[in-house]
């Protein structure tokens, strides 16, 4: 355990970032949300090793001889894990924990990481542990490989060594706990059905939030919600949580928005989305995203200050694609308009696509509210 994780209780890592045809503007900010990611993990960062290749090395991920130095440096700086900004095949990463001698998280772990973290609900752990064992299959071997192994053939089990046993034995309890928690999820499901028809009787419109990661969803509601208490004299609206970190929330929270003079409407807010996120963790927590498919509008929120929203906009749509939600209507939020260089470009105009708010100042809510009520 190194100096600093006595300080501070955060585990030093090193990232590992691979550069095959990013530009050098599009590898910066992918590092830089790795960075975020293992923040948001309770990492700290030690070290960055970069490298560049055509395509990744089969064996290694980022060659021999740069594991060679990133062993180099994981002794030198203390560090317990390795972070690779790109996912690793089951061999690379083996290949690669055997080489730097500690273990070696790829960009899908450290998520999964993160979600195990956060999710408080009952539904929201059994989603996280059932994408965390689909991920974990295919990469058994080699887990047990300080047992004996023995060759034999005929595929007998008497031929077989320990770890071999151990890895059979492991996936057969695996397959068995998948098969437990699809059943369990499935129950959960129908119970948000049941639910979903309940609020369908009050013929009340649903609308969703989605959008990137830390794009302001959760302050959007908070703001939307304290604006109902104003209207109505209510204390009992419950704020949902919200911090500057990616995915600080995990559970679809829904709540019922009612500003005079006004329709209400029900709002629910869902985890955020990000770049290259696992296709077992989209498929885990379909169920949670489904509140996003049954919306009559869906407000996709964008953070107008980042540089980069424009493309966290396609991500947005892409994962909605998956939902097969995209035929549902949609508004673009662009939120954080208080933190922009320069004027705005779109006209705040309510019954547009598009509209400029700062969820932290009330800038354009007023709008906002009008444009969701002419949808």
């Amino acid at each position: 355990m190194g100096k600093d994780r006595d300080k501070d209780n955060r585990i030093p890592v090193i990232v590992v970032a691979l550069r095959i045809d990013e530009t050098e503007e599009e590898f910066e900010h992918k590092v830089d949300e790795l960075k975020s990611l293992c923040a948001a993990c309770d990492l700290e960062v030690k070290g960055i090793l970069t490298q560049t290749l055509p395509h990744p090395d089969n064996a290694t991920h980022i060659g021999s001889g740069k594991a060679e130095e990133l062993a180099q440096h994981i002794q030198n700086m203390e560090a317990e894990y390795a972070v690779c900004l790109k996912n690793l095949s089951p061999a690379q990463m083996k290949n690669l924990q055997k080489i730097i001698g500690v273990p070696v998280w790829d960009r899908t772990n450290l998520i999964l990481e993160i979600f195990s973290r956060r999710a408080k609900t009952r539904e929201a752990t059994l989603q996280v542990e059932l994408a965390y064992l689909q991920y974990m299959m295919p990469r058994l071997t080699g887990m047990w490989q300080h047992l004996g192994r023995q060759s034999g053939g005929g595929g007998s089990r008497a031929n077989k060594g320990i770890g071999e046993k151990q890895i059979e034995l492991d996936r057969r309890q695996i397959s068995r706990r998948i098969s437990e928690l699809k059943k369990e999820l499935a129950k959960i499901e129908k119970t948000r059905d049941v639910q979903r028809q309940g609020r369908g009787r009050e013929n009340l419109k649903n609308v969703a939030l989605v959008g990137y990661t830390n794009a302001g969803k959760s302050s959007l509601m908070n703001c939307l919600l304290a604006r109902t208490k104003r209207s109505s004299g209510r204390v009992d609206d419950k704020k949902v949580f919200e911090m500057d970190m990616l995915f600080a929330t995990l559970d679809t929270s829904i709540r019922k928005i009612s500003v005079w003079p006004r329709e209400p409407f029900l709002l629910s807010d869902t985890v955020g989305f990000i770049e290259d996120i696992p296709h077992d963790l989209i498929k885990a927590f379909r169920s949670t995203l489904a509140e996003a498919r049954y919306a009559d509008l869906i407000l996709i929120v964008l953070d107008s200050s980042d540089p980069h929203h424009e493309e966290h906009r396609k991500v947005t749509e892409d994962t909605l694609k998956d939902l097969d939600a995209l035929s549902i209507p949609r508004l673009y939020v662009y939120n954080k308009a208080d933190l922009r260089d320069g004027d705005l470009t779109v006209e705040n105009v309510p019954g547009r696509d598009s509209i400029y708010i700062s969820a932290r100042t009330g800038y354009g809510i007023d709008a906002l509210l009008d444009a969701i009520e002419a949808f």
